[in-house]
């Protein structure tokens, strides 16, 4: 015997789509990175992630002006250009002539 009416498995419906929804404005929230004239920012945490490097090497990054930034008060961002720019910059390529 079914004890749902065709009422509450529609609420119980809506109630999955609701959440749903919301677990995937969540995850989009979380990957947002807002453009400004174009440009893409990240964070320090971004970075990092990125370069797969810690926190003090970002810092010793910066130091020894490896990789540019921009300080608005006590938040740095770095331009997701300039990043790429650098890591271009950077690239060796693998020699297979030492075979």
């Amino acid at each position: 015997m079914d004890l749902m009416t065709n009422e509450t498995k529609d609420i119980v419906a809506y109630q999955e789509m609701i959440t749903q929804l919301r677990n995937r404005i969540e995850d989009i929230l979380k990957n947002y990175r807002p453009i400004m004239n174009g440009e893409i920012y990240l964070s320090g945490e971004e970075v990092c992630r990125l370069l797969h490097i810690s926190k003090r090497t970002l810092q010793q990054y910066r130091d020894d002006n490896i990789l540019p930034f921009i300080q608005i008060g006590g938040k740095i961002i770095y331009k997701e250009s300039d990043i790429m720019m650098v890591l271009e910059r950077n690239y060796m390529p693998i020699n297979r002539d030492c075979d």
